[in-house]
Formats: structure tokens, sequence, C-alpha cells
């Protein structure tokens, strides 16, 4: 019989925290595989309509449900130009990886992406002023190995794709700085601004893409509209939902939960694509996610005893 008395209100809430951060990963999955689907040889959307569309619909999802709850309020930002530049690493991050999902597999190209944070801890002395620490250096040293396990010669991956990918992991890089100022923020006014910015960028761009717009309109049917749509909703679902897991759980405890992500993204590339990682590429993926725990048990034990002295 088991004795142990039931768990309290904290560990229910960091429970409810990892859940939720796990969930999150899925429904970032379903925008990446999304997009690959509707760039994909079948419909041919154009890069610049996904991306209207994504942010489109993320911007008026949060304008829609954040606004009447908490007024207009929510749009001021201490950091406007931090927010800026979030903003327009997202859009880049999200048409470089929507454009390395043409050429790789959704799995692998996901593992390419998670050089990200391991890329912001190697160069944080200088970006963030922050120690260096010799740690974090052979943390990002060891994922790139990982990385090049995965995109190894003879491992059938495109190569324009893995340089797409690579590119991926420095805006991405990029964004994650700029999260980390924009950090003063209200989490919901970085969630409305991260959409903002991206949807103002790509209409401002719209003259030079219309006509590919009103083109893809007459031809998408009624299931494929419903998954352009979609792609917005699955990625303001997604954030919103860090952000819930980040409200509920430190984020050190979530940082190895992360890289579930991997596991989403190989289940949809297989259920979808039949697109599966072979075994030496999922060694060079476990060896980027072991280099990512690892590091991110590291930060959490040296800022525990920072705390506590």
């Amino acid at each position: 019989m088991n004795t142990s008395p039931p768990p309290g209100p904290a560990a229910r809430q960091t429970l409810t925290g990892v859940l939720l951060l796990i969930v999150s990963m899925w429904a970032l999955s379903g925008l990446d595989a999304s997009g690959k689907y509707l760039m994909g040889a079948d419909i041919g959307a154009p890069l610049f309509v996904v991306c209207l569309l994504r942010y489109g619909v993320h911007t008026a999802l949060t304008l829609f449900t954040i606004i009447p709850a908490r007024g207009w309020k929510a749009l001021r930002c201490s950091q406007p130009r931090a927010q800026v530049t979030r903003g327009l690493s997202m859009l880049a991050a999200t048409m470089l990886f929507f454009t390395t999902l043409h050429y790789l597999p959704l799995g692998q190209a996901t593992a390419i992406n998670f050089l990200a944070p391991l890329i912001v801890l190697a160069i944080a002395p200088w970006a963030l002023k922050e120690p260096p620490f010799l740690s974090r250096w052979i943390a990002a040293g060891i994922g790139l190995l990982g990385v090049l396990v995965v995109v190894r010669p003879g491992s059938g991956l495109d190569p324009t794709g893995t340089l797409f990918g690579l590119m991926t992991a420095c805006a991405l890089a990029s964004q994650y700085l700029s999260s980390r100022r924009v950090a003063v923020d209200d989490p919901y006014t970085t969630l409305i601004w991260s959409g903002a910015v991206g949807s103002m960028v790509m209409v401002l761009a719209l003259p030079f893409y219309w006509r590919d717009l009103a083109a893809l309109a007459m031809r998408l049917s009624a299931t494929q509209w419903l998954v352009l749509l979609g792609t917005g909703f699955w990625g303001c679902l997604g954030h919103f939902l860090q952000i819930q897991a980040y409200r509920r759980a430190p984020a050190s405890l979530l940082a190895p939960f992360v890289y579930f992500q991997i596991v989403s993204a190989a289940a949809l590339g297989w259920l979808i694509w039949g697109q599966f990682p072979d075994p030496v590429s999922w060694l060079g993926i476990a060896v980027v996610c072991a280099s990512g725990i690892t590091i991110g048990l590291i930060e959490w034990r040296r800022n525990r005893a920072r705390r506590a002295v």
C-alpha cells in the first residue's frame, strides 16, 4: 500500500507546468508540420503568404483574447526596441525554418534548431555580459557535434536545407537573446508584440506578393484553408501555453522538457510523410538533447548555489 502523502499545491503546480510545456511542444510542431504541408509540392503555397496568415491570425487571436481581459494597457511595453528586435528575429526564424522544412524532414530540422539555446549560452559573456563558464562552451561544442552527426555526409539531407537550418538556429538565438531583454514586460504583452511585429512587416510587403495570395486563395480547398489559418492558431496556442507553463514552474526545471519537441516533430513527420530519423541520426539527436539537458542542470545548480550565498 502506498502511504506517501498526496502532492501539495506546489507539486501540482509544477506538474501542471510540465504538462502545459509538453502540450505547447506539440502545438508548435503542429505549426511546423502545417507550414511544411502547405509549402509542399501538392499545394505550393508561397512562403510570404503562409507567414502573412501565420502572424495575422496570431495577432487577431491575441488581441481578441487579451485586450478584453487586460485592457489596452497590455500593449504598453518598457522595451519597445527590444520587442521589435525580438519580433523581427521571430519572423526571420519562421521564414528560415519553413524554407528548411521544404528540404528536410521535420524531425531532423527540429534537431538543428536546438543549437540555438547552446549558441546563446556560448555567446552570453559578450551578448549578455554574463560571466564566462567553460561548461557552457563545452556543451555548445558537444551540441554542435551532435548536429554534425545528424547532417553528416551520407545522411541523405539536402545541403541547402541544412544551411537554412543552421541559419534558423542563429535567428532563434537572436530571438532568445531579445527575450531576455523583454523579460521585464508582461508575458502577454510580449505575446501580442510577437504577432504584431511580424504582421506589420508582412502587410508592408503585401504589394510584392498580393498576386500570389489571390492566386492561392482561388485554388485552396476548405480543408487547406483550415490548415493555413491553423498556422496562426497553433503558433499562438504554443506560445500561450508556454507562458502558462513558466508561470507555474521554474524555467530551470522546465528546460529539459523543451527537448520533447523532438518527439512530437519526429512523430508528426512519420505520421504525415513517413519520414523517420535513422538510428545514426537519432544518435546525433540524443547528443544534442543530452548536452542541452546537462548544461541546463548545471545552470540550475549554479543559480541555486548563487541564491544560497
